[in-house]
């Protein structure tokens, strides 16, 4: 297994405020597979996605990405994992607004020794005419293809993308979910995606419930409907 998480547990706060987030995950995906992660609100999903990322320091468990363990990492190793296997996309863009879109994503470019070409990834994202503009001359979907596409630069191993969708029509949401399956199917990218939108789980391999901060239910699609056929986003 690329990912595999054992008896994971994390909180927040202490004495009246302490609250159990995470009370034992267990979980797995395979090398080059797209997983959904869905459950309601304060169910654990974020926290999940966070430690995973090297984010959030977990309390009990292990997290093992690609056979390297990250529990008890010291920050200047944590930093170092990140930039060597992780991509994060956001439902908020965070895009630099003094820089064009081309510099934007050149900003990822210098995070890993094997970037991947600028060039190819404007034309998969549809963005080599908008290279030159700025994030406040494009519209919130343009604006997310160019932070997919400053994620996916730095050439991760695992895409951890946290409501990719949430900001965006169900025109705009559907484009952007083609765009992670080809990139899925082009670059063999594991994809773990945390979203509230029920259709999602029908285009992916693998999908995970979490309800109060453990895992209630997951299965594999056998049958996977195409990002392009997807209906009610």
């Amino acid at each position: 297994m690329y990912l595999e998480i054992n008896d994971l547990k994390k909180s927040y706060g202490k004495d009246g405020s302490y609250t159990d987030v995470l009370k034992g995950v267990n979980m797995s995906i395979e090398k080059g597979k797209m997983c959904v992660i869905q459950g309601t609100s304060g169910s654990g999903k974020s926290t999940l996605l966070n430690c995973i990322g090297g984010l959030d320091i977990f309390d009990e468990g292990s997290i093992k990405v690609d056979r390297t363990e990250i529990a008890g990492m010291k920050q200047s190793d944590l930093i170092e994992y990140r930039r060597s296997n992780l991509g994060f996309i956001f439902q908020m863009y965070n895009l630099i607004p003094n820089l064009t879109i081309r510099e934007n994503i050149e900003m990822g470019k210098f995070l890993t020794n094997y970037p991947l070409n600028i060039d190819e990834l404007l034309n998969l994202l549809e963005l080599k005419k908008l290279q030159d503009k700025f994030p406040s001359e494009l519209s919130g979907g343009q604006q997310q293809r160019c932070a997919i596409a400053r994620a996916l630069v730095k050439n991760p191993k695992l895409l951890l993308c946290d409501e990719p969708t949430g900001a965006l029509d169900s025109v705009t949401s559907r484009n952007i979910l083609v765009l992670l399956e080809k990139i899925n199917q082009q670059y063999n990218t594991t994809m773990l995606i945390v979203t509230h939108n029920n259709s999602i789980k029908d285009m992916v391999h693998k999908v995970i419930y979490i309800k109060d901060g453990l895992i209630s239910k997951e299965y594999d699609n056998q049958v996977r409907i195409p990002a392009s056929e997807l209906v009610d986003l």
